[in-house]
This record gives structure tokens, C-alpha cells and sequence, in this order.
């Protein structure tokens, strides 16, 4: 079977690239959507993986690892204190199971989404599609390419900071010139009407 390539998210605060660094492999335990499940299922030992920081700004691509262990049972399903605790899952027949990764490399520069997301080459991932939150996800061998090289390539330059929009500037402006205008007066002529008539209900 050819090799195949795949993006797994972690949050770095839980288990970072680091983490995955000092212990040399370790289950991809925690997850509970079964779609991520079934791929999981569908890796075979020796397939690619990028390690993908999420939940953290910016999100990105961190390492790289290599499925080295498949049909894991995920051992914190049957945790009462782990919050990936499911009482439904049975020790003869559990729900969860999953893969054990090991470590590549940690990428010489970390690749951000924002620099993914502007990239042409990389515009059909399944990463950047709308409403997308799988936490494990197949890439195919060419996006996996071109992210490693940019990981090799200098950082672009940051972003210039945004112009504000042209309606929201002209608002401001007149909101600024309004405040600026003086508070009209009583005319001299709408003095001496209030005077007669405050005269009138007098006589009245």
C-alpha cells in the first residue's frame, strides 16, 4: 500500500511538538469524533503526519511525525478522571481506539495557517475548507511536500496593518463634525412668542 499523509491536531498547552520530542512517540489518544476515528482507522505504519498546533495564535504546522503503531486502544476512554472519560465504552469491546505516533522532525521554521492559507499551492486543503474541525484530516502528498519546504524557506514578511475601511472613516468624520458644530440659539423672534404666550395662561 503507498504511503499516505495526514494532518493531526493537538493543542500545544495539552501536547506540543515538544512534548512529542522528549518522549520519542506516543498514543494519539483523546479523540472522540468518530469521522477522525475512521481515518485514524484508514492509516497504515510508515504514513507522514504534520503535526499541527491548534487552539493557539497563530495556529500551524509544527513537526513532522510517522504513524508507527496502529489499532491503539485509547486507554483514557476508561479514565473516570480524564476528560476524554467515556462510560458508554466497555474494557471487552471499547469504542475509542487510535494510532501511535513517533517523531520526525520538528520543523526548522513553524508554518502558520496564515502563511498556508495564502499560499496558491495549498489552496485545496482540507484544512482551509469552511467549517472544517476535524482534528485528524488526510493531505495529499504534495501538500505535505509543500509544506515541509516552506518550513525551509525564510518567514514572510508580516502582514502591513489594515487600512481602515473608506465608509467607516467618513463616518467618523462627520460624527467628529457634528460634535464640532455649535448649539443653536433661540432666535429673537421665538423669545418674545414664549413670552406671550406664558403671558396668555396668566390672564387665563
Amino acid at each position: 500500500m503507498p504511503k499516505r499523509y495526514w494532518l493531526m491536531k493537538t493543542e500545544p498547552e495539552t501536547f506540543s511538538i515538544d512534548d512529542l520530542e522528549r518522549l520519542g512517540r506516543e498514543p494519539w489518544t483523546g479523540v472522540r469524533s468518530h469521522f477522525a476515528k475512521f481515518h485514524m482507522r484508514a492509516m497504515t505504519v510508515g504514513d507522514g503526519v504534520l503535526f499541527y498546533h491548534s487552539s493557539c495564535d497563530p495556529p500551524g504546522v509544527a513537526g513532522l511525525a510517522t504513524v508507527s503503531k496502529t489499532g491503539v486502544v485509547d486507554e483514557t476512554q476508561f479514565d473516570p478522571d480524564s476528560q476524554y472519560f467515556d462510560p458508554k465504552s466497555k474494557r471487552e469491546a471499547p469504542t475509542w481506539d487510535c494510532v501511535e505516533v513517533e517523531l520526525v522532525e520538528k520543523l526548522p521554521r513553524f508554518v502558520a495557517l496564515p502563511e498556508i492559507r495564502a499560499d496558491s499551492l495549498l489552496a485545496d486543503m482540507m484544512l482551509l475548507k469552511r467549517g472544517m474541525r476535524l482534528s485528524v484530516q488526510p493531505v495529499t502528498d504534495a501538500e505535505y511536500a509543500r509544506i515541509v519546504q516552506l518550513s525551509r524557506e525564510p518567514a514572510p514578511p508580516p502582514p502591513p496593518p489594515r487600512k481602515p475601511k473608506a465608509k467607516a472613516k467618513a463616518k467618523a468624520k462627520a460624527k467628529a463634525k457634528a460634535n464640532a458644530r455649535p448649539k443653536r440659539r433661540a432666535s429673537a423672534k421665538a423669545v418674545p412668542r414664549a413670552r406671550q404666550a406664558a403671558r396668555r395662561r396668566a390672564r387665563t
